[in-house]
């Protein structure tokens, strides 16, 4: 079953440049997560500029300062999803979005346009927006241009559609970083809370350390695939090595302190 819906979600990627998977993670996940991104946001300044949102809040450093999101970065659908389009691949820009009441829609980007690499090329990122309540055209809900991964040299105009795509909470939404997208305004009297995890292939640099947000001795107790997706990997045949040996021996170092 889960073979046939990843199958069905990278034909939606090939195709239009993004696709969904409802009901991708129960209440009680939804409900942790919300709870803890909550309490972060609290505490986070609005954005610096128009991208950011000068009305929207930005949580970065999420997985060293929540456990909440461990599961949704390591999700199967998603893993085998990125298996197929990206192969070898860790996280990249993770974070919490806020976007408040009053503010204006995001200008259309595409997400690998911070890589200076003409277009076409193959997928350099995926990107996962997780809504942690429901997301709807009124509340800022994502608005993506389909099929404009497809695109080289053309850029969107004032007059270029796009589709809003509303989603339940707990629905991930799954798109290349290739697609044109943007959040949308917020016209309702609420914020509008999600969380993005974006993965890009391994060769590349990403755009947190997250070796730094989660040194050695925090991802010890992670998952040993979620320690690879936070960096302590090797791309073959060896980008990625400290001191000539792979990263992960960092974290076995800890470990065996912890057992003495």
């Amino acid at each position: 079953m889960a073979g046939q819906l990843v199958e069905e979600v990278v034909g939606r990627l090939e195709e239009d440049g993004y696709a969904t998977i409802p009901g991708a993670i129960d209440r009680d996940q939804v409900a942790w997560a919300r709870s803890e991104l909550e309490a972060l946001v609290a505490s986070t300044p609005e954005g610096r500029d128009d991208f950011e949102g000068h009305r929207t809040r930005r949580v970065y450093g999420l997985f060293g300062k929540t456990r909440s999101l461990d599961d949704l970065a390591v999700h199967p659908v998603v893993l085998g999803v990125l298996d197929r389009v990206l192969g070898h691949y860790q996280l990249s820009a993770p974070t919490g979005i806020s976007i408040g009441p009053g503010e204006t829609a995001q200008a259309l980007h595409p997400d690998d346009a911070i890589y200076p690499l003409p277009r076409p090329h193959a997928e350099l990122v995926v990107n996962v927006m997780w809504p942690l309540q429901d997301f709807t055209s009124v509340n800022g809900a994502t608005r993506i241009v389909p099929g404009s991964h497809r695109w080289t040299v053309e850029r969107p105009s004032p007059d270029t559609e796009t589709i809003t795509v509303e989603l339940a909470a707990g629905t991930a939404l799954i798109y290349t970083g290739s697609v044109w997208h943007g959040g949308g305004a917020n016209d309702s009297d609420g914020n509008r809370l999600g969380v993005v995890l974006h993965y890009a292939v391994s060769w590349l640099r990403p755009v947190e350390n997250h070796v730094l947000v989660v040194p050695p001795a925090a991802a010890s107790g992670l998952s040993e695939r979620l320690q690879e997706l936070l960096g302590y990997n090797i791309h073959p045949p060896f980008i990625g090595y400290v001191d000539g040996r792979h990263p992960r021996k960092l974290i076995d170092e800890v470990d065996a302190q912890v057992r003495v």
